[in-house]
């Protein structure tokens, strides 16, 4: 049996697949909008799994659902409720004080909670993530709330008293910005899209939330808790064609904070299309292309591990993902040899098999995209060294290391998002240096060296020009109290879980001159709990 047989027998009827994973069709008919969960009975899109199941016509995808294909007119409603709700900053949201927006997500987490075991199924079936990745996912989803919940209580008590500077009393807080159109990434629907959404939701903002394309479903069981949590309007949601709903919804200026984590190609195109791009508070994590950097002096196992777990984590579909690696030539022969008996050893499979490293991809046109770049490089001089390197079967794709690569080649300049690693060698470490001077992106590079000197020569020219220098270690996003972002066209603004409260807030301060009438009205406010802004209340 060739590789390819092997990798399609993995493919099994529904019967054999274990039980307690097998999934029902699940057709969504309805949408949340300004409070209500609206019937939907025009188009619909079907949402096909990366697994296939074996028919009579070979092969196919399985179908696990349907959802709303709305229209600009729905997107334009949502738009007119999430207005509504903030009404200029009066409305009861943004107006709520902190602590009662903390129980209104609280009580949304708990309900979230109890759909876990729903959306974690409907994790791996709609996007081919292992079970052990997709739980993780929704743990750590339901962790950072937590997390972002008590970082707002610090800095509400950090706000909670009042500063005098030359004869001026003044309390600063931050405050809302107002309409908030979020949306997330294929690859983390769930934890990427919620580390914006609900720190621009906790801070008083109110919110049009497009699920990704591929993992909308999951979604779904949802939107009751939104529903449930959140006054009418504060969380609507948008369903369709992200070319047919978005254009027109930037284009009204009403849009106050474009929160987006995909590529900057449509990042670029949204902004572009608001009247108004001073008002725009953009927060965007978007294209990156992180290098590895193996020295000659390198622990170069330690190396190949790292670079394994950097490079083939859900099978590279990382914006954190190492997505090139420099190695010098004096150890390259080494580390191929070590990269390709590492990948021998991962397990290909489906996303319920038990220790499983490599799964079907979600994009259907990725094995096509993915074998184009492997036949340029090959073309161009580069060859695939690893033992079945490149093998596709119907959504799998088996890992492939290319080397030597050059700049002639697509890999080398794409951000490819799959399990093909690009491998250069280089003589001077001035080669990587000059990569990353001309690279488009900024987001992180690993360097590998137990060379303190070395290392120390690297830093200071990296740190400006990427925004994470990773020591001997894969690239990635954790821990989600560190600052997340990026360079050039990797990202505008910080996400991490002080950080994302601020991009979603701006400062505001109420002052007075210090006399003893604006003294006796400050306390008369303060005493009698009239305001939710002005406050020393304290939370515990």
């Amino acid at each position: 049996m060739s590789f390819q047989d092997q990798i399609r027998s993995l493919f099994v009827e529904e019967d054999r697949i274990p039980e307690e994973f097998r999934i029902e069709e699940i057709h969504q008919r309805e949408y949340l909008c300004n409070g209500e969960m609206r019937k939907w009975d025009g188009p619909v899109s079907e949402v096909y799994s990366p697994v296939c199941i074996p028919t009579s016509e070979g092969l196919k995808r399985k179908l696990i659902g349907t959802y709303p294909l709305c229209t600009e007119a729905e997107a334009m409603d949502a738009l007119a409720a999430a207005e509504a709700a903030y009404d200029n900053g009066r409305g009861e949201w943004p107006t709520m004080s902190v602590d009662n927006r903390i129980k209104s997500l609280e009580k949304f987490i708990n309900k979230m909670q109890e759909q876990r075991a729903l959306i974690v199924k409907l994790i791996m079936w709609e996007i081919g993530k292992s079970y052990g990745d997709s739980a993780k996912e929704f743990d750590r989803t339901v962790e950072y709330m937590i997390a972002t919940i008590e970082a707002l209580k610090d800095i509400d008590r950090q706000s909670s008293r009042f500063e005098i500077e030359e004869g001026v009393v003044a309390q600063v807080r931050r405050s809302p910005l107002g309409v908030v159109l979020c949306m997330g990434p294929f690859n983390y629907p769930l934890n990427e899209t919620f580390t914006t959404l609900i720190p621009a939701l906790i801070m008083g903002n109110t919110i049009l939330f497009k699920p990704p394309k591929h993992g909308t479903l999951l979604h779904y069981p949802l939107l009751k808790a939104f529903q449930e949590s959140f006054p009418k309007g504060v969380v609507n949601t948008v369903y369709g064609r992200g070319a047919v709903v978005t254009p027109g919804l930037m284009a009204t200026g009403k849009i106050n904070v474009l929160a987006f984590i995909g590529s900057s190609k449509v990042a670029n195109d949204l902004k572009k299309r608001h009247p108004k791009v001073n008002r725009l508070r953009a927060v965007l994590s978007l294209d990156a292309k992180n290098a590895a950097i193996i020295t000659k002096n390198a622990d170069v196992k330690l190396a190949v591990s790292e670079c394994l777990l950097g490079s083939l984590s859900f099978n590279g579909q990382r914006c954190t993902a190492i997505k090139i690696i420099y190695v010098h030539k004096d150890v390259a022969d080494e580390f191929l040899k070590l990269m390709a008996e590492g990948i021998e050893k991962l397990k290909v499979g489906l996303p319920w098999d038990k220790d499983v490293k490599l799964t079907p991809l979600p994009e259907p046109h990725k094995p096509d995209y993915l074998k184009e770049v492997i036949e340029d490089a090959k073309a161009n001089g580069a060859s695939v060294i690893n033992e079945n390197g490149g093998t596709i079967s119907e959504s799998f794709v088996y890992p492939a290391v290319l080397y030597p690569v050059n700049d002639k080649m697509k890999v080398y300049r794409e951000e490819q998002f799959g399990p093909v690693i690009p491998v250069v060698p280089f003589d001077s470490i001035d080669e990587p240096i000059d990569y990353q001077i001309d690279s488009p992106h900024g987001q992180q590079v690993s360097i590998f060296s137990n060379d303190a000197k070395e290392i120390s020569s690297l830093i200071d020219p990296f740190v400006s020009l990427v925004s994470r220098v990773n020591i001997n270690a894969q690239c990635q996003r954790g821990p989600d109290v560190f600052p997340f972002t990026g360079r050039k066209d990797s990202a505008e603004g910080t996400l991490s879980v002080h950080d994302a409260l601020r991009s979603f807030s701006i400062r505001s301060l109420v002052a007075t001159k210090m006399n003893d009438t604006n003294k006796q009205i400050i306390n008369e406010i303060v005493n009698d709990n009239d305001s939710s802004f002005l406050s020393t209340k304290f939370i515990l």
